[in-house]
This record gives structure tokens, C-alpha cells and sequence, in this order.
């Protein structure tokens, strides 16, 4: 049942990343194309930011359908773990994206350029409407999965940015300050910055097998601590396999012999108290001196 399950939402989300991508590459084309011929700037750096997106949702997409894969004795844990990765390069290649559009802001402001406001706000609209379409698609999964979540930041981001772009076409046709343009994406910037550290940050503790967000270890611990016949709890690891699915290593010293169903218990607990899948337990009848472990937290 569960493995069905889990194959499932893959292929939804396999349909979602494959309109994203579409949608969004056939939107980067356009906009590249309209800002090279009407000599806007804004335009073309916002292009190179989505196009950074379709980057970011290819890599996404990949490894959504890499942590579905099979297992194999060399892979005892499949490819779950490039969900993780891929929402560490996601946000690196975004801070690339970010430095490239301020770089170019900055040159703007020494020297504006004339720009036409009505052609920037048509293009541009056109973005604020197909970003908005992809991330309404991301939004379901981008609760549970940190994966879908980055995909999801980038296109809330992008549609923001294409709205702020929509805005300094206004502007400039208002005023006749070209200066305007380059002045909007500097802000931009600094709102994508903000988004991107958080996700750069979550996705780089994963990967060094923190616990994850939204797992308090000492609650897990003193969950341990109340079962009945529990006596000490040693040697107690929570990690992320993947973007979705949560680890755990634990010994239980248990004097007494606790019953057949104790594990099948505490595993179902686990899973809708903590959400942790995979839980390994391993149940002493003493506390030993002689620990597998040298290093014992």
C-alpha cells in the first residue's frame, strides 16, 4: 500500500515539473528575444533568472524521480539522499543568478539606458502569470518535501520579480526614469537573497545528517524515556534520507522482555508522532559498559 502510495505522488509530481519546465522555458525564449530587440535590460536579466529556474526545476525533477528509485546492494538506501543534494545546488545556482542580475544592476544605475516601459510591463505581465501558474502546482507538496519546497520559493520568487519588472515599466512610463529599472532589481535581489540563504542553509544541514526541521530530539528522546520497561535510552541518531522521509538509530536498555507488538508499536508512533519512517531499534537487556559505539552521545 505505502509503496503504491509513494509512487504515485512521484508520477504526479513528474507531470507537474514537465509543465513547469515547458512553460518556463518557452517563456525564457520570449522574454530573451523581446529584451534584446527593445534593448531592455531588466528583460534580459530577468530571462537569465528563469532560465537559472528551468535549471533549478530540471535538477528538482531529477532527483524527485531519483528518490523513487530502486535499491541495490551497493545502494543499500537507493538515490533518496539527491533530493537533498539537489536542493543544496538548487540554491547555489540561484545565489549565481543573484550575483549575475546585481552586477548588471549596479552598471545600469552608472549609466541608464532608454528603455520602452509599455513593452517591459507586456513581457513581463506575461511572466507574472506563468510563474504563478507553476508555483500554484508546487504549492501542495512544498509542506513536506524540501525539494518541491525550492522548486516551489523559485517560482513564488520569479513571479514576484516578474511583477516587480511589470512595476518599473509603470514607472518608467510615468516618470521617464530609466533609472528606475535597475534600482527595482537591486531590491529583488536582496528579497531572493533572504529566501534562497534559509533553503541553502536547511538543505547543507541535511546533508550533514542533522536532525532534521520540525524533529525536536529531546521530545523523541523523552518519547523513548515514558515507554513502560524502558529504563535508559543510548546512542539515539535522527537523520534525513531524503527530502521526505526521516531515519533513526536507537538503544532501549529493557530488562524485562516488553512484548511482541512493543516495536510494531513504537514504529507506528514514530511515524504519525515524529514522521520518521525508518526507524532501527535495538533493545538491551542491561545497560553494557561495552558500547558498539566509542563515540556514544
Amino acid at each position: 500500500m505505502h509503496s503504491h502510495d509513494h509512487n504515485r505522488t512521484q508520477v504526479n509530481y513528474s507531470k507537474v515539473f514537465l509543465i513547469g519546465i515547458i512553460l518556463n522555458a518557452v517563456y525564457v525564449a520570449v522574454e530573451l528575444t523581446f529584451g534584446i530587440i527593445i534593448n531592455s535590460m531588466s528583460l534580459i536579466a530577468d530571462a537569465g533568472h528563469n532560465f537559472s529556474d528551468v535549471l533549478g526545476l530540471i535538477l528538482a525533477w531529477g532527483a524527485s524521480y531519483l528518490a523513487s528509485t530502486a535499491v541495490t546492494k551497493k545502494k543499500t538506501y537507493g538515490m533518496r539522499k539527491s533530493t537533498i543534494l539537489a536542493a543544496l545546488f538548487n540554491s547555489i545556482i540561484l545565489f549565481a543568478a543573484v550575483g549575475a542580475i546585481l552586477i548588471e544592476s549596479v552598471r545600469k544605475i552608472s549609466e541608464p539606458q532608454p528603455v520602452g516601459g509599455t513593452e517591459i510591463m507586456i513581457v513581463a505581465g506575461i511572466g507574472v502569470i506563468i510563474n504563478t501558474i507553476t508555483a500554484m502546482l508546487f504549492i501542495k507538496g512544498s509542506k513536506k518535501d524540501l525539494n518541491i519546497k525550492g522548486a516551489f520559493l523559485h517560482m513564488a520568487a520569479d513571479a514576484g520579480i516578474s511583477l516587480g519588472v511589470v512595476a518599473a515599466g509603470l514607472v518608467i512610463n510615468l516618470t521617464g526614469y530609466f533609472i528606475i529599472d535597475p534600482i527595482f532589481s537591486i531590491i529583488i535581489v536582496i528579497i531572493i537573497t533572504m529566501g534562497t540563504w534559509s533553503l541553502m542553509k536547511d538543505s547543507f544541514m541535511l546533508s550533514m545528517d542533522a536532525v532534521p526541521e520540525g524533529i525536536n530530539y529531546k521530545e523523541v528522546e523523552n518519547y523513548f524515556l515514558s515507554l513502560s520497561g524502558v529504563e535508559e535510552v543510548h546512542d539515539l541518531h535522527i537523520w534525513a534520507m531524503s527530502t521526505t522521509e526521516n531515519a533513526l538509530t536507537v538503544h532501549l536498555v529493557v530488562p524485562k522482555d516488553p512484548g511482541n507488538d512493543f516495536l510494531k508499536r513504537i514504529c507506528n508512533e514514530l511515524k504519525n508522532k515524529f514522521s520518521i519512517d525508518h526507524p532501527t531499534i535495538q533493545i538491551e537487556k542491561f545497560s553494557s559498559s561495552s558500547n558498539c559505539e566509542t563515540n556514544s552521545v
